[in-house]
């Protein structure tokens, strides 16, 4: 198993940080680099067009600003793209999420919230657990485990409500 995270900036990797930990902690090798869709686009293609005969199976782009990013990579390869636009300087990452989610018929690029690198990396685990049934369990143990947190603060709302 295997994933690409790539990103535009290397200022961007404190937001992928959690990304990269993500996929590792569901057992996922992580290819991680530096491509710019505006700075390096000879090797963004290259790397897009190449990346599953490099044993990719799932790429997350995260690009700040003008985030094209996913959308170049989405435009070189048939593999899936989730597209995970950081907030920047600028319009609060807005101007972030419409570059990446905007995208024309024929290239899709999922897209998360901005600054959504946790839910980057679990869809790309769900992605690959259509191939990988054994990533559906930890998928389930991990929603199970949300859910008694969840669970465990509702009980201590409840002593608290009544203390009121």
């Amino acid at each position: 198993m295997k994933a690409a995270v790539v990103m535009g900036s290397v200022s961007d990797l404190p937001v992928l940080e959690k990304t990269i930990r993500t996929l590792k902690n569901y057992g996922i090798n992580v290819d991680a680099r530096v491509l710019s869709a505006h700075r390096t686009p000879d090797e963004a293609h290259a790397f897009a067009s190449g990346a599953e005969d490099n044993g990719i199976e799932v790429i997350i782009a995260a690009a700040g600003k003008a985030a094209h990013l996913a959308g170049v990579l989405a435009a070189y390869t048939t593999l899936p793209v989730i597209g995970l636009p950081v907030k920047s300087s600028t319009m609060d990452g807005l101007d972030s999420l419409l570059s990446t989610v905007q995208m024309p018929p024929g290239i899709p690029v999922a897209t998360v919230a901005i600054d959504g690198a946790e839910n980057a990396a679990l869809l790309a685990v769900q992605i690959l657990s259509l191939k990988y049934p054994e990533l559906k369990q930890k998928l389930l143990d991990h929603k199970r485990s949300m859910a008694a947190k969840v669970m465990e603060a509702n009980q201590h709302l409840q002593k608290e409500i009544e203390s009121i």
